[in-house]
């Protein structure tokens, strides 16, 4: 039981690894550009699966209402930043929504399925405003609907993964996962 839980792990990070540049939306199309813009970004990667971790150990409508909350305000975020509105500490708070989520995945408090949405939607706007103010010459809706669908891929991924490990290790492999998931954070700020 504990391998084939020790191999998921090893697995999902394995997938985060790779540092591939973004795809260039002229020479690959607009939505492959945004679908893969969230799947090459390692702080993305990493939230967004800790996110669907999170809603999994939630249980109940938190398995479609938290990552729905993220998809949403992300997609706001897009759209201002599209609108030219500014945005201080896009980075910095993108990089902490990988340690917060982390952290709370780890320490699997009992906090209301809306209180997880408005946090995690919180984090989802800078995400969505930073997905937005590196366009490029991606059509914007096409590079959208790229980037949610990838974004809504990486939330599943850790909604599988969490119901997975809950089967195998109960709640702790998926707190193991989220203290991984603040680690890394933490070694992405250090990094920076």
């Amino acid at each position: 039981m504990f391998k084939r839980a020790a191999l998921a792990l090893a697995f999902m990070g394995a997938a985060t690894i790779p540092a591939f540049a973004h795809l260039d939306p002229a020479e690959h199309g607009s939505i492959a550009a945004g679908f893969t813009h969230p799947l090459f970004g390692i702080d993305h990667v990493l939230a967004m699966v800790a996110v669907g971790l999170w809603a999994a150990m939630q249980g109940g409508r938190a398995i479609w209402a938290v990552p729905a909350a993220f998809i949403g305000t992300m997609a706001i975020g897009f759209a201002l930043a599209l609108a030219g509105a500014p945005l201080p500490f896009v980075e910095p708070v993108i990089l902490a929504s990988v340690i917060f989520i982390g952290v709370a995945v780890a320490l699997a408090l009992p906090i209301p399925t809306t209180a997880v949405a408005a946090m995690v939607g919180f984090f989802a706007f800078f995400h969505g405003h930073a997905h937005g103010g590196e366009l490029g010459e991606a059509g914007a809706v096409d590079f959208a609907i790229g980037f949610i669908a990838g974004t809504a891929l990486l939330h599943a991924t850790g909604i599988v993964a969490g119901l997975a490990l809950g089967k195998v290790g109960g709640r702790m492999l998926a707190r193991i996962a989220g203290g991984a998931t603040a680690l890394g954070g933490i070694w992405l700020v250090m990094g920076a």
